[in-house]
Parts: structure tokens; sequence; C-alpha cells
């Protein structure tokens, strides 16, 4: 397990199963040089255990860079929980997960995620105070998701920008791959612009509600990564960029809201030499956890967190200047500016400690 490609320096893996309740999840905290490791737990029926471990290590890692991008006090870390978010979530499970949570003392603070809604997490909470994200109580931040779209709404604006040199969206056609919660918020930013809106989800409800609201044109799961679009914004699982997939690509830009969505790194160098510029989906999607951010400080100010999300235009745009320059891909680059700054915070708390 060590040896495997995703168990990059990651500083501490959990395993936790509670026979009562049935949870079997994977805790992974990766880095805490620049506070306690913060990200969202996932609830997703994984075909083995080695597909969960995969998940949590490649996920906990973007939360890392995530972080360290968005210029957060936190580390990076992950929970999955192997089941169906349908049949198999309890109260009980929930509560395990908060016991979980709470017995590594502060090193991992939980959110919402895929298959967790704020409901969910007010459930852990009452096993654990290392949660965020609660819809109620001091200084709670809420729902992030529509925190999550506007930074990908900024992010596909810097792309567009960079890439098409319009600084307005109006008449270009966008791709969404998911239209849950994150994805319905987005459309609303995109609709709004007057963008032609085309649409994919594995939930017809989801999909109703994009043809009602936005206008959105439906595309079949297995089509809507091959339409010609302006924009594909992938805001569903990830791996979805791979090695069948890319040859099919008919866009000019990628920027969504899917964490991983290279199923490998190399798959970024694929990108550019096809032309198609691609936001790095840690950098793209952070608006949630910035959100979260400004809970965990104790004092919530949603200017902060606003001031905070709009600046990932900014920050894009220089990943993008960046890997122009150095003739790089983006996902590249940006982990490169991650790791920086993850490097200075380990040589300053090194410093401290010696001092």
């Amino acid at each position: 397990m060590i040896d495997k490609n995703q168990f990059r320096g990651h500083e501490q893996l959990a395993y936790f199963h509670d026979k009562e309740s049935g949870l079997k999840a994977f805790i992974a905290v990766h880095d805490t040089s620049l506070g306690p490791a913060a990200g969202g737990c996932r609830v997703w029926p994984y075909e083995s255990e080695m597909d969960a471990l995969n998940d949590v290590l490649r996920l906990s890692r973007g939360m890392s860079y995530k972080n360290a991008m968005a210029g957060l006090p936190l580390g990076g870390g992950k929970a999955v929980i192997i089941g169906n978010s349908k049949t198999d979530k309890s109260d009980e499970l929930l509560k395990a997960l908060g016991r979980c949570i709470n017995s590594l003392e502060g090193r991992y603070i939980a959110a919402e995620d895929v298959g967790m809604c704020t409901e969910d997490v007010m459930i852990v909470a009452s096993e654990t105070k290392f949660v965020a994200g609660l819809p109620q109580g001091d200084h709670a931040s809420g729902d992030p998701s529509p925190f999550t779209a506007k930074g990908i709404y900024n992010g596909i604006k810097a792309a567009v920008k960079y890439k098409l040199g319009k600084d307005s969206l109006e008449g270009l056609t966008i791709a969404v791959q998911g239209v849950g919660h994150v994805g319905q918020y987005l459309c609303e930013y995109l609709h709004n612009d007057g963008v032609k809106l085309l649409v994919s989800d594995i939930v017809q409800e989801n999909l109703d509600i994009a043809v009602q609201k936005y206008g959105a044109t439906i595309v079949a799961t297995d089509k809507i990564l091959s339409v010609k679009a302006d924009v594909l914004s992938p805001c569903a699982l990830g791996a979805v960029l791979n090695d069948e997939t890319i040859d099919h690509l008919n866009v000019s830009i990628i920027a969504g809201g899917a964490n991983n969505q290279l199923a490998q790194d190399y798959h970024g160098v694929r990108l550019m030499d096809k032309g198609i510029l691609f936001a790095p989906d840690y950098v793209i999607n952070a608006g949630g956890i910035i959100n979260v951010s400004g809970e965990t400080t104790g004092n919530y100010d949603v200017s902060w967190v606003n001031k905070k999300v709009d600046n990932i235009y900014n920050t894009l745009i220089h990943i993008f200047e960046r890997a122009d320059k150095e003739e790089r891909p983006t996902n590249v680059v940006a982990d490169e500016m991650a790791e920086e700054i993850l490097a200075k915070a380990k040589a300053a708390n090194k410093a401290k400690t010696a001092a």
C-alpha cells in the first residue's frame, strides 16, 4: 500500500469499522503544515476497499493543494464512507463517524461532500466538535455549494478571458456534467450570463430542474464528454479525463468543480497537446472550503469569504500565464505552486520549533 502512487507523503491514514452501524470508512490526513487537515466526507458505493483507499488518498492530497492555493490556514484531509448514501446512511452510522473523527483529536475537520448534506453533518456534530459547514449554531456557514459554484463560475470567466479573449460568457455553449447541488447553482450563474447550457446527470429530477429553470438541453451521460462546446465543466465524480475520453473532447476549455478530473497526472500533457486549457480542479472548486474555513475561525464573515472566492479568478490567470511561459501543463504548474507554499510552511514550522 505504501508503494502505491497515490500514497505520497501522507501523515496519517486511518481505517474505521463500526459493526453495529455498519460504518466502514477511511480518513486520510495528507499535510498539516498550514493547519488542521480539513476536507469533506464522501459517501459512495465503492466496488472495493482498495478503490475507497485510492480515492481518499487522492482527495486528501488535493485538499492540501486546494487549501494552500486558496491561502487558507488549513491542511488537507478527507474521509470516505463505503456505502450507498440512499440506503446505508443512518443516524447511528453518522454518529459512529463522529466518534471516529473525534478520536483524531482535531487533526481532521470534516464537512459535506458527495452523499452528505448539512443535516448529516449536524448528526456527526453530536459526537464531535471537529466539523464545519453546519446549517445552524454560532458562526455556522451553512451549505458550501453556492460558494463552490461561484468559484467555478469565476474560474470559467478567467479561462474564457485567457483562452478566448472574451470578457463576457454571453452566447457561449457550456456543457455541465453533473447538475446536483453545485451544478444547479452553476447553471443559474451561467444562464444569467446568456450561456447556452448542455447538461447531463444520472438523476432525472436534476435534469428536469435544469431544463425548466435554465433552458438547458439534456445530453446523454455517455455523450456529454464529446459534445461540441466552448467549455466543458465536469461537476460530478473524478477521473473523467483519461486515455479514452481525451481523444473525443471537442472543447477549448475544461473548467469544472469535480475533484481529481485527470485520471493520471500525464493527462494534463495530453490536454495541453490538444490545445485545451485546463483549469486545475482544486483551484477552481475551492469556494466551498473557503466558506468552511470562514467558519473554523469562529468568526464567520461572508464578505471575507466572497472576497476569497472572487480571487480564484486571479489565481487561475496566474497559473495560466506561468504554464504558458514555462510551456508546461497547468496541473503540473499548480501542483508545484502548492508544494512551494507547503514547503515554506514546513520550513517556518521547523524554525519555530528550533527557536
